[in-house]
This record gives structure tokens, sequence and C-alpha cells, in this order.
């Protein structure tokens, strides 16, 4: 029992070590002054987004320092009132543009991929044929918060970088219990495992940290690898996309956004646990992966915290060590992310750290078991699996 709680609490601090070195090293994106003169195109795929689109909306009409800026949304046979409600919030604001869809996704495509294909296509139309896409184009989420100088940071970040993608990292509010337990794994997962300075450096695959939610990318580079058409498939389009890129020889680079965008990804433990159970399956490459990661994650984050609870002597004091850098890494994740101290609730949160990793495990489990029965759904729509998956497939969108 004594080697395992050491080998746990090993990875443990690990992972705290490394927690603090990213909070000290990771780059974050802040107010630049040089205006942006090229053109840039925001992108938002938005279904049933009647209730966040128009806070969005008027986010991207504060922006500043961006002079040539086009907005298009494309409302994606919402059942809801996207429509009526972004075309309130846009009110006479000729760069926007509302684009309606109620052709859902064809056979091994996700809804986001297909969506924001045809917003990319619809900004390559505007582009002189002879000269080929120029600017950047911005994909983000409805339920992203921007303050006014955030776009320009993100062009700016991308330009002053020579990358082709910057995946700006929000800070992911919440606003449950269940939420404050699960939500701040996502910075955490990374934080504590990959030394995110070097990776920005790398043009290897493996060592890609993307955010979905907040996308910059070059135009001509998108273009040229194929942009979301050729991840059609992929339910973590955003990880899909940058290993792309980087395939194709290309730098990408993760910065974190805390002071200039937020988000509240899922709103309440049914939609958190809808959220996850969609994507979860396919965070490892395979049931052999993720069984992998959720045993190091229970040998590093549950043995440590029940030795210290159940144990007694040196092996009690192992797991009190591996216990406090567990939550030492989660709070130092949180402050990376957020650009400040913890709150109350991050350290309440950070302390229930053991029934972070349980809500994790279970989550997975059940995301790997509906995925195989083919029941997954996400906004109403059954996931269908790519093209060429030789497991039992979903029902076709």
């Amino acid at each position: 029992m004594k080697i395992l709680v050491a080998a746990g609490t090993g990875i443990a601090a690990a992972g705290c070590v490394l927690a603090a070195v990213n909070r000290l090293t990771v780059r974050r994106l802040g107010p630049r002054t040089p205006a942006v003169i090229e053109p840039v195109t925001v992108c938002i795929p938005a279904r049933d987004e009647a209730r966040r689109l128009p806070d969005l909306i008027a986010d991207l009409q504060a922006q500043r320092g961006i002079s040539r800026l086009q907005v298009l949304i494309l409302d994606d046979d919402s059942a809801d009132d996207t429509n009526a409600a972004a075309l309130e919030a846009i009110g006479d604001d000729t760069r926007f543009t509302l684009l309606d869809s109620a052709a859902g996704p064809g056979p091994g495509w996700t809804g986001k991929t297909a969506a924001c294909t045809r917003l990319a296509e619809f900004a390559y139309a505007t582009d002189d044929p002879e000269e080929g896409p120029t600017g950047v184009l911005i994909f983000l989420d409805a339920d992203v918060r921007l303050e006014p100088t955030a776009l320009a940071a993100a062009v700016g970040e991308l330009r002053s970088g020579a990358v082709a993608l910057v995946a700006p990292w929000p800070f992911q509010r919440t606003g449950s219990m269940a939420e404050a337990l699960v939500q701040p794994l996502l910075c955490w997962s990374w934080a504590g495992t990959l030394p995110i300075a070097l990776a920005n450096r790398s043009r290897r695959p493996s060592t890609v940290v993307s955010c979905g939610q907040f996308l910059t990318l070059d135009a001509a580079a998108y273009r040229a690898v194929g942009g979301h058409a050729a991840v059609a498939g992929a339910v973590t389009e955003d990880l899909a996309l940058a290993r792309l890129l980087r395939r194709a020889g290309h730098r990408t680079a993760l910065v974190v956004a805390g002071r200039l965008a937020s988000t509240r990804m899922y709103s309440g433990a049914t939609e958190l646990e809808n959220g996850y159970t969609r994507w979860l399956w396919s965070a490892y490459g395979s049931p052999t992966g993720s069984v992998a990661v959720g045993a190091m994650t229970t040998l590093a984050y549950v043995v440590p915290p029940l030795a210290a609870l159940l144990g007694r002597g040196d092996t009690r004091r192992l797991g009190l060590l591996g216990y406090a850098s567990a939550v030492g890494s989660r709070l130092l994740a949180r402050s990376l992310e957020s650009g400040s101290a913890p709150s109350l609730s991050d350290t309440g949160a950070a302390l229930a750290h053991p029934f972070s990793i349980a809500a994790y495990l279970t989550l997975s489990a059940r995301s790997h078991r509906r995925h195989r029965a083919g029941t997954l759904q996400w906004k109403g729509r059954p996931l269908a699996r790519p093209i060429g998956d030789t497991a039992k497939s979903a029902q076709p969108r």
C-alpha cells in the first residue's frame, strides 16, 4: 500500500510543480495598442442560443482596435428564437450578417464542423479569387463573453507569434456545485501535465492544446489544410484542426485569456453531464487510453487522500503530501486561467478534488457506454460517427 501511495504522491507532486511552471511562463492575452488593419471575420455557429447570443453580439459591437471587422452568424436550424434574438441584437449594424441553415450535417459530420464549414465558405466568397483568402478568421461559441480589446489582442498574438492558430483559453465560469467540481478540470488537465511554453514552440501534434470556444486562425493556412471540412467527423474539432495544421508544418499556440474572455460552458448538472458524455469517449484515442488515464488519475488523486484519511504513520504523511499537491495544482491552474488569485469557491472546489476526479471517471465511463450503444446526443441531434468508424453506428442526423 505504501508503495502505491508513494507513486501516486509522486505523480501529484510533479503535476503541482508543472502547474506552477505554467503559471509563471504561459503567455497571457492582454490589451495591445497597435490597431488591426487587416480584415477580421468572426464566425459564430449558433443552435438554440437565443439566451446567450445577444450578449455576445453586444460584446462584438463593443470591440475596439479592428477597423475591418465582419461578423457571420449561422442559425443552425434552431428550435428556439435564436434568429429573432440575433436580429434584434444586431439592429442596423452592417458589420453583421445572419445566415440560416435548415439542412442538418451530412453523414460523417458533426453539427459544429458542418456549421463552421458553411460560415467559412461564406467568408471565402468575399475574397479575391486571384489572391485567395486573406486576413484572420475567428471562431467563437455563443456562450463566450469578451472584453472590448479581446479580438484585437488575439489577432496581435497570432501575428506576433508567427503561428497559424492561436487558441485563447477563456476563464471557465461556474454557476452550480456540479460545474465547480468539473469545469476547472479542463484547464487543470493540461496545466499539470504539459509545459505549454515548450509545446507552443513545437510542431508535434501530440503536444497540441486548443480551445474551440475561441479560435483565431490565419485564413490562408486554415483554407490550405481544408478547414473544418478536413476534420468533419471530429467530436473535438478544435484539437483535430490544430493537429492538422501542425502536420502541415505550421505552429499553433495556446494563450490564457481569462482577463479578456470568459464562458459558462454548461449550465447546471444535466447540461454538464450531457456535454461531457458527448465527447469524453474520444479524449484519449481509444477505450484503452481512457482506462490507462483513469488508472493513473485514480493512483495520483484518489489513493493519496484515502491514505491520508485511513492510513497511519509514513503512509498517512505521504497521503497528506499527495492530497496537498493535488489541491495546490488545482489552485495554480485556476489562477492561471483567471489571471487572479483563486476565489473562496475555487478553494472549496480544489479541496474537493477527489470528488472531482470521481465525477470525471463516472462521466468518462458513461460516455464510452453511450458511444458503444450509439445513443449519444447533443442539442436534440443524435451524434453520428465519422464514416469509417467500425463500431456500432448511431442514427444519422
